[in-house]
């Protein structure tokens, strides 16, 4: 009977799909054609590159924020984990750089010190959830106080800057690229691939949705679901650190401001792209998709002057109560 309910909800789940997933890309068309009729520069090559770039660090997170919701879970610590492994990364490299000079062995050094901050990050928040027991939300909370706090002692109140010709030879990784393509969107297009094969192709995504979908039945079907869950937030952990990577380049430096809201943002992009927000569903080219819908509402905003730019974290909050309504009210119409 259970195999046969959840085989009817499943094939009812995909005739939908088409549906569910047209609105989000239908919303993203809407927006380019509106930004266009309202400013001539939007679909020119200078802002459309320096859209996608600045969405890259976003997108990266976002992708790994989707295996954590879908798994039924939550993270509100990225943007403080991000501003805190950047702020790692910054006091590592200076430090080696009387040992290994300024070159390619000090950004490579620099790159595996942000991985690793990044994967341990993530797998203390694992450890916390997964072994000990305490829920995702209360863990996440405090770890945002405590890499921001942190990362404010470290720069002792002011800014953590990476040494001046270590930033010039860093600064390509940012804005450099291949055939006019800026690394970190090519490093996004990357992730989001790579992040859709694991969730539709892989054992490990199938294990997230079942795991979210209802963890006692996962139990049951032999899914390791302590590991599964942790390995989330490791896997987030690391895109952090990758997000990073990318970043640092970008301005050089880091404070206890740095990656404000990056958590809403990630989270909003997740659940905007059509992934239930309990867990159970989720697809990473939506959240590719959200992320983009994020990216140019932010653009047209500032390129129209529409409203001041300091409303632009109150409209995200706007855009990610709505879009859990409406995943309600489609629930409801089921």
């Amino acid at each position: 009977m259970t195999d046969t309910t959840a085989t009817q909800n499943e094939a009812k789940q995909g005739r939908k799909l088409p549906l569910h997933a047209l609105g989000p890309v239908l919303a993203l068309v809407a927006l380019i054609i509106l930004g266009a009729s309202l400013n001539s520069n939007f679909l020119s090559y200078g802002n459309v590159t320096n859209v996608l770039a600045r969405s890259a660090f976003i997108g990266i997170i976002a992708v790994g924020m989707t295996f954590v919701i879908t798994a039924g879970g939550i993270d509100l610590s990225v943007g403080s984990m991000a501003a805190f492994v950047a702020g790692v990364m910054i006091l590592a490299m200076n430090a080696m750089i009387p040992v290994l000079g300024v070159g390619v062995p000090l950004i490579v050094a620099g790159m595996g010190v942000a991985l690793l901050a990044g994967i341990a990050a993530g797998l203390i928040n694992g450890l916390l959830i997964a072994k000990v027991g305490i829920e995702a939300f209360i863990v996440t909370l405090g770890s945002m106080g405590i890499y921001r706090s942190l990362t404010t002692w470290l720069a002792d109140g002011g800014t953590l800057s990476l040494n001046f010709e270590a930033r010039g030879f860093y600064r390509p990784v940012y804005y450099d690229g291949i055939l006019g393509i800026a690394w970190p969107i090519i490093v996004f297009a990357l992730v989001a691939i790579l992040g859709e094969l694991a969730m539709r192709k892989t054992p490990f995504g199938r294990h997230c949705a079942a795991l979210g979908a209802n963890e006692q039945v996962a139990k049951y079907s032999a899914v390791k679901v302590d590991r599964v869950r942790m390995a989330t937030y490791v896997l987030l952990g690391m895109l952090v650190g990758l997000a990073t990577i990318m970043y640092v380049p970008r301005l050089g430096s880091a404070s206890g401001s740095t990656g404000v809201l990056w958590e809403l943002e990630a989270i909003a992009a997740v659940i905007i792209g059509g992934t239930v927000l309990k867990g159970g569903f989720g697809r990473v080219w939506g959240t590719v998709v959200g992320v983009l819908i994020l990216s140019l509402i932010d653009n047209i905003l500032n390129l129209a002057s529409i409203v001041s730019p300091y409303l632009n974290g109150a409209i995200q909050g706007v855009i990610v109560i709505l879009a859990v309504v409406l995943q309600r009210e489609g629930k409801s119409a089921d």
